[in-house]
């Protein structure tokens, strides 16, 4: 007889195909009592796929060594096979007996986790709580998803709202928040199914649909993305930027883009470089839509690390090898096109719309240093230095400009944009990179 837990099982029912799995570890028992985790596999959408479920209504589902057990010979199995992990997540903690021991069982899970990290994709579901050590291997996926009931914390929270799902999602830890169980596990299949199963394999190709609206520049991802298929991440962190997976033609990719007009915080940049390592490790396409006048460079961003992220997300580009394509929509100016879209970060590829400017500085600011001595004299200095921005734009800024000078591939017109995407991910199909031997990088971290 398997593990006795109508929860766990419920959970994982909701995950495998038809509701069946294959247990693993069934009958493994904990100081006397049935180990309160149940670890399968089976296959979910037709995918291979390994899974655990902490069993909260087994001993309020504790970890103890015998329960990380089972967990770690689950790892061992998705390491051997290729295949995704997911964690679902429900305890009160550990035993708590005055000794090491409990330590000692999570310690060897984060451990086993941070070694399978960008070999297979790894998806934690919170679906109740979730707390220390628990926390720290949850957090430890390349995706934590939660349930709005969830609750996930370090330490005992002391505010009412320090351990909701919804300030995890502010806090740029859960991708998403669903409202229940089986929503949830609806999220996890949408994940993995633009995920391949491990590093060293492709993404699944899917059936596609061409978008049914003529192309809005009000909704460049959805132009761009194929019907349907747009799954926005991490969308209450960093709103400055939205990341997202969506396909293109069928094949996975990693959607980024900066709103027009805001500035890029340390939030933004911190979501941006996560997000292109967890695509990155998985070799999945990263398309990058650039509209900003730069980096945030006032005192309470310094205060808040700014120039330390933003590092994070030079490093982040720069040794990312997948396919990297920037489309410039709008602004690209100064130090976020060179870290983003430019050379120095890589891309492949580089496109601009017709009215997109490329410049080291914002043209406001061009004007005043370039341009400065054509304000003298004007009767109304602000209408003059706009007709001048405009003019800069559109001149030593322009898109035109940039592309002879080598900056930008293509100048594109809007209504164009998916196709060249597409073109350009064809192009790209077979690229391959050789690097020089090192053990890795070191971003600022």
């Amino acid at each position: 007889m398997g593990t006795n837990s109508s929860i766990a099982r419920e959970r994982l029912a909701l995950l495998f195909d038809n509701g069946t799995f294959t247990e693993l570890d069934a009958l493994r028992t904990e100081r006397g009592e049935q180990a309160a985790v149940i670890c399968a596999h089976g296959f979910v959408e037709g995918q291979p796929v390994c899974a655990f479920a902490q069993a909260s209504d087994i001993s309020g589902g504790v970890m103890g060594n015998a329960t990380a057990g089972k967990i770690k010979r689950l790892y061992g199995l998705a390491a051997k096979t290729g295949t995704p992990v997911v964690g679902i997540y429900d305890s009160n903690g550990v035993y708590v007996d005055g000794t090491a021991d409990s330590l000692s069982a999570y310690g060897k899970l984060i451990a086993a986790s941070a070694k399978l990290s960008g070999i297979v994709p790894q998806i934690s579901l919170v679906a109740g709580v979730c707390a220390g050590s628990a926390a720290l291997l949850a957090a430890e996926a390349d995706f934590l998803l939660m349930t709005e009931q969830a609750e996930l914390y370090l330490t005992p929270p002391f505010g009412t709202d320090a351990a909701k799902a919804s300030t995890a999602a502010k806090a740029g830890l859960a991708a998403k928040v669903y409202a229940d169980d089986q929503t949830a596990a609806e999220g996890v299949k949408a994940l993995l199914r633009m995920l391949p199963a491990n590093n060293l394999s492709g993404a699944p190709i899917a059936e596609f649909d061409v978008p049914e609206a003529a192309f809005s520049k009000d909704d460049i991802l959805g132009g761009i993305a194929d019907e349907g298929s747009l799954l926005p991440l991490y969308a209450d962190f960093g709103t400055a930027a939205e990341t997202a997976l969506a396909t293109v033609r069928g094949q996975s990719v990693g959607l980024l883009l900066t709103k027009s007009g805001a500035a890029i915080t340390a939030d933004d940049a911190a979501k941006l470089a996560r997000f292109v390592r967890t695509c990155d490790a998985f070799s999945i396409p990263v398309v990058t839509v650039l509209d900003t006048p730069g980096f945030a460079a006032d005192t309470e961003a310094a205060i808040h690390g700014s120039l330390r992220a933003m590092a994070q997300l030079c490093g982040a580009y720069a040794e990312a090898t997948t396919i990297k394509i920037a489309l410039i929509t709008g602004e690209a100016c100064g130090a976020a096109f060179s870290a983003i879209a430019g050379r120095g970060a890589g891309s492949d590829l580089v496109l601009a719309w017709e009215d997109a400017a490329v410049a080291p500085l914002r043209p406001e600011a061009a004007v005043e240093f370039l341009w400065h001595d054509k304000l003298k004299g004007a009767a109304d200095v602000a209408a003059k230095r706009r007709e001048l921005a405009k003019e800069y734009a559109s001149t030593l800024a322009s898109a035109q400009k940039a592309a002879e000078l080598g900056a930008v591939d293509t100048v594109i017109a809007p209504a164009d944009t998916r196709q060249a995407v597409i073109d350009a991910l064809e192009m790209l199909e077979g690229k391959r990179v050789a690097g020089m031997p090192k053990k890795h990088s070191n971003i600022p971290f």
